[in-house]
């Protein structure tokens, strides 16, 4: 163990703070959704995804990608917001053993209504805690760390 490069006062200080962060903030972005429009964090990111493609139709392969969700996931997730008429899935027209996913009418008019509060909520506690320095320093920092943890970009790509 002598080879291991144990952390300082000051790195456990901010890794801890990091931490806190990252459990915190899914929870307080999915209370405001369920409160305001009476879905989940996860199920706005569907919709979101969804809303910014073309016919607004992805592959579920790809939607759990955009959503950084696995396809398990991805797949309850989608299974209710079916049966709520948000979307709806179709067997894929090229590969027939794929499922696109197509976000309704009724969903985009969901997504519409859902977002002015939802940015509101990310405005306040997230982009308005930051000076503009501070944000360019946190894309880079989260830039880095990606780096380290998703080569590849599967979990950032849009």
């Amino acid at each position: 163990m002598s080879d291991v490069r144990w952390l300082t006062e000051s790195e456990i200080d901010t890794w801890l703070k990091f931490r806190a962060v990252v459990e915190l903030y899914p929870g307080l972005l999915d209370a405001q959704l369920r409160r305001d429009s009476q879905l989940t964090h996860m199920e706005y990111q569907v919709l979101a995804m969804l809303s910014e493609v073309p016919a607004r139709t992805l592959r579920m392969t790809a939607l759990s990608t955009r959503t950084n969700s696995s396809l398990t996931r991805m797949s309850h997730v989608v299974t209710r917001l079916e049966q709520r008429g948000i979307v709806a899935r179709s067997t894929c027209a090229t590969d027939g053993r794929a499922t696109n996913v197509t976000l309704t009418g009724e969903g985009h008019a969901l997504l519409v209504s859902a977002a002015p509060g939802h940015v509101s909520q990310v405005r306040e506690s997230f982009l308005d805690a930051l000076t503009p320095e501070q944000l360019t320093q946190l894309d880079a920092i989260s830039d880095a760390i990606l780096d380290r943890i998703d080569p590849e970009k599967k979990m950032t790509s849009r």
